[in-house]
């Protein structure tokens, strides 16, 4: 159900976003954003396992165009301000990752069950949808030229040569070890490998969202201040340490606590390595759509491999594998303290 419509996405982003270096972006935004809100009300309504597989296969390749597309204009809009406006953007989504489960629980204390959270989510994608129809195309949407898509497709090859854009995207992708990745299988580790209770790893995975969002409030602030790549490699040298100690210590209510801290020093990574991607390939916000669901599709088998070692060497040694991802991202950035996005 999750996992074929987020495969098929990463295939037919590809094209929405080469034809998005254009003035059809704008476009592009808006169908995205109608198909997005559509696809939530089909899944509100589906009467059967296809009828809802279809309508997540509408839904993820509509998410793509809607909103990683009103992130490239909210990256194109400011190029100096790349980290600042990421960091705003990830807060943004950490917000509204806590506020997801608080209208599932109203949806279902109200007697709508989880058909009727996704009708309130349906609601809120079309106010954004009338929003965006009716403001002003940014302004540097009139900059943007009349690319051919084969034009897009022969430049976005070129720009998968370049070891600069390349190096952006790799560490922009180990990065998710120690956050996407990462959270998938923190519960996972408490009740399956420390024998806690099962309301016990709901808790790690709600101090984990809390905490994350302290993070991102603190990346706010510190980026308005330092350097993104000072900032991201100095928490990258914490952090590895932070890990090893969540995996070492004994006491599960200190690895709860350093699990906090984890989160809080990778919060930044994110919106700095982002918006390193955006400045390795300048006015190809687009572009980058597709080529980084190349990459996407390199890193799909990334979490089952961990999870074919979990099975032979057991899951608590098989997550200091994941201890690649702050140890790359601080040798990655060593010769980089200097450089600005």
């Amino acid at each position: 159900m999750l996992s074929a419509p987020a495969f098929a996405a990463n295939l037919i982003e590809m094209p929405i976003g080469l034809a998005a270096d254009s003035p059809r972006r704008t476009r592009l935004v808006i169908g995205g954003g109608i198909l997005f809100t559509i696809a939530l009300v089909a899944i509100a309504l589906a009467p059967a396992f296809g009828w809802l597989l279809l309508a997540f296969a509408i839904l993820y390749p509509a998410s793509g165009a809607f909103v990683a597309l009103s992130q490239a204009d909210l990256m194109d809009s400011a190029p100096a301000r790349r980290e600042q406006n990421m960091a705003r953007w990830t807060l943004a989504g950490s917000i509204g990752g806590l506020a997801g489960p608080a209208v599932l629980a109203a949806a279902i204390f109200a007697g709508a069950g989880w058909r009727g959270a996704y009708v309130a989510c349906a609601v809120v994608a079309a106010a954004a949808v009338a929003s965006r129809a009716f403001a002003p195309s940014p302004a540097h949407a009139a900059d943007a030229a009349h690319t051919p898509f084969r034009a897009s497709l022969v430049a976005a090859l070129r720009a998968l040569t370049r070891g600069r854009v390349l190096g952006a995207l790799a560490l922009l992708e180990i990065s998710d070890l120690m956050l996407d990745i990462l959270t998938g299988y923190l519960a996972l580790y408490f009740v399956d490998v420390l024998r806690q209770p099962v309301w016990f790893g709901a808790v790690v995975v709600g101090v984990r969202i809390a905490s994350n969002l302290a993070g991102d409030l603190v990346s706010v602030h510190v980026l308005e201040r330092i350097s993104g790549v000072v900032y991201v490699r100095a928490t990258a040298i914490a952090a590895a340490f932070a890990y090893g100690a969540v995996l070492l210590v004994p006491d599960v209510y200190v690895k709860l606590a350093l699990v906090a801290v984890l989160s809080v020093l990778t919060a930044g990574w994110y919106p700095v390595l982002q918006a390193r991607v955006y400045h390795a390939l300048p006015n190809q916000s687009g572009a980058l759509l597709a080529i980084g669901n190349v990459f996407n599709l390199a890193m799909s088998p990334v979490a089952l491999l961990i999870g074919v070692a979990a099975t032979r060497f057991g899951l608590g040694a098989a997550l200091w594998a994941l201890v690649v991802s702050p140890i790359a991202i601080a040798v990655f950035l060593r010769r980089r303290d200097q450089e600005t996005v």
